[in-house]
């Protein structure tokens, strides 16, 4: 078994709020995360999917295709949009990193069913998560 990965970039916005808590205690566990403006991220996305390597073309998987899948399933729905209001994953979900990832790799795991698959997501250059389904 091999692993190989693909690394692409969005841009979004998100704003961490819990209806349930009063805002004092939104803005002490969220801080300017729990902005009423939102605020955005410059997403770093990191697919890896580990199989075995086909014989006949010496590939794992073709990055073109796994370029594609990601492409189809996140940057399209992901880019460029406030998560909040323009994903519905997160209507009733904090979009916090955990979260995304974990949505990420929802979404990618039906078309890369024949792999393992890890999702890391950078939110920041110090922040970031691993989810791989488990």
């Amino acid at each position: 078994m091999i692993k190989i990965g693909r690394r692409t970039t969005f841009n979004a916005a998100h704003r961490l709020h819990n209806p349930n808590w009063t805002d004092k205690k939104n803005k002490a566990v969220f801080g300017k995360c729990n902005s009423v403006n939102y605020h955005g991220h410059n997403y770093v996305l990191e697919t890896w999917v580990k199989g075995n390597i086909d014989p006949e073309t010496g590939f794992v998987i073709n990055l073109s295709d796994l370029k594609a899948i990601i492409k189809e399933e996140i940057e399209e729905e992901f880019d460029h949009r406030n998560l909040n209001l323009d994903v519905p994953a997160f209507k009733n979900l904090n979009p916090t990193a955990e979260n995304i990832a974990k949505v990420i790799y929802e979404k990618l795991k039906p078309r890369l069913a024949h792999y393992e698959l890890t999702i890391k997501l950078y939110e920041t250059q110090n922040n970031m998560v691993e989810y791989s389904g488990k």
